[in-house]
């Protein structure tokens, strides 16, 4: 048998030397944020702070990355989310700016949504028993907004906001215990979804689009204020919102926006076009457009998309679009497609701190997930700078016909955040090894254990 050869091509591989330079850019993204540090000390930790976030440690808690600092305890990483002098909003604008500067492009989109975080106890800043959309049903937990940047080059959370409900700003006493400010006032996701947006228009991005699911596409006053602040959108309603519009006989009428496709659509009238390529190939389904009325006003600016799945005609999703009048139909459906990406910085977050982190106080939540993001990020623009330029692919074969076999076989597949994560926290920053400081960190949670189950049993017996 013909031994197998090596067909990779010698530049396609990743090298030490390639990897020893993300280090080294990863010194000076730190570089670029150390200001916001008042002082050395928290500013040498916050860069070992990223490393243990990137590193192959399981859980991204003070303990472990203490450890994987090779520090003698985890007080240091715990005084750097709570007491020390640094700003997480600022942090936060670097990011944003480092983002744009690496993957920024005149037709990026911002997608909105939510994630939730479930916890066991009540102490946490806006844990209550809510929807967890992590999970899927009611359960305790914390619920965050995020805001995601989207190019063709890339795609990396840029902000945040955690959820208070009203029971929480209602109780005083709770909010001083987990460190929320009183001048902190009751806003729903909505409008910490608009705070965020008006953030970058402040930053003045570019932004091409604005795309979000029903929570937020339902919500009139966050459509207005992108409306009246030149932002194209596409938004996910339910089906029972109301839209005005103009009926064949040129009459108007306030409908719910299933009622349109019986009002006003035909066969004719629906297209097929793919949304996205997933992991099966392309994500087909049928779409038709309906022009809205704006004020009672036909102003050619505002739409209702419908989207019909190929294998139940009955499931349908509505989305109310503003753009500009010759905008087509393929622009909206991409820019739905591209929201998906947010789910995707979701995903790969996890291992990067954002879903097992154990901060309770209301500042160390933004400050743990502001570096978790900023880590998040330096992968996505590692990704999108290394990502290598695959061999040409067979000319798309005629439509009816299936393309003959063998295809061409790009050289090798693009890097990945857990690709790039799991090089560095191997051959750059790995757990830490040496006995003493493994046997020390062994005895000091031990010690910790105990004290804490002894604290406990007394509490218990003193409440009798």
């Amino acid at each position: 048998m013909k031994p197998h050869q090596d067909t990779i091509p010698q530049e396609a591989k990743t090298t030490a030397t390639e990897v020893a330079r993300w280090a080294q850019a990863l010194a000076r993204l730190h570089a670029w944020i150390a200001p916001r540090f008042a002082r050395p000390e928290p500013r040498r930790r916050a860069l070992a702070y990223l490393q243990g976030l990137m590193s192959p440690i399981e859980r991204k808690n003070g303990w472990q990355l203490a450890e994987h600092a090779r520090e003698a305890t985890p007080y240091g990483m715990q005084r750097l989310l709570s007491q020390a002098v640094w700003d997480a909003g600022l942090v936060r604008d670097d990011l944003r700016h480092y983002v744009y500067d690496h993957l920024g492009e005149p037709t990026g989109l911002l997608v909105i949504d939510e994630t939730s975080f479930p916890k066991a106890g009540e102490k946490s800043a806006g844990v209550q028993v809510q929807y967890c959309g992590t999970s899927g049903v009611v359960e305790n937990c914390q619920v965050a907004v995020f805001l995601a940047y989207v190019t063709s080059r890339g795609h990396a959370l840029i902000d945040r906001e955690l959820y208070l409900p009203k029971a929480w700003i209602d109780d005083p006493e709770r909010c001083r215990a987990a460190g929320i400010p009183e001048v902190v006032p009751f806003q729903t996701k909505c409008e910490l979804a608009q705070q965020m947006v008006e953030r970058v228009h402040h930053a003045q991005l570019p932004i091409s689009w604005v795309v979000a699911d029903t929570v937020y596409g339902n919500n009139l006053d966050l459509r207005t204020w992108l409306e009246a602040h030149g932002y194209p959108y596409v938004l996910a309603v339910a089906c029972d919102e109301t839209v005005g519009m103009r009926t064949p006989d040129g009459r108007r009428r306030q409908v719910e926006v299933r009622e349109v496709e019986a009002l006003l659509l035909t066969a004719q009238d629906w297209q097929r076009l793919s949304m996205s390529d997933g992991t099966k190939g392309p994500r087909l389904f049928d779409w038709a457009r309906v022009p809205l009325l704006h004020h009672w006003e036909d102003d050619a600016s505002h739409w209702l998309l419908i989207r019909r799945s190929l294998s139940d005609p009955q499931h349908k999703t509505y989305y109310v679009v503003f753009a500009q009048p010759a905008t087509t139909v393929e622009a909206m459906v991409a820019a739905i497609g591209a929201r998906w990406h947010i789910e995707e910085d979701f995903e790969t977050g996890k291992d990067t701190g954002l879903d097992h982190y154990q901060v309770r106080s209301f500042i160390g939540w933004y400050r743990h997930i502001t570096l978790v993001m900023v880590a998040q990020a330096f992968l996505k623009v590692i990704c999108a700078q290394t990502q290598q330029a695959s061999a040409p692919l067979a000319s798309p074969p005629m439509p009816g016909r299936v393309s003959a076999l063998p295809l061409t076989i790009p050289a090798q597949a693009p890097l990945t955040v857990p690709e790039v994560r799991h090089l560095l926290g191997h051959l750059i920053w790995p757990s830490a090894c040496h006995a003493r400081l493994v046997l020390a960190w062994s005895s000091w949670r031990r010690w910790h254990r105990s004290v804490a189950c002894y604290y406990h049993t007394k509490r218990r017996l003193e409440a009798g």
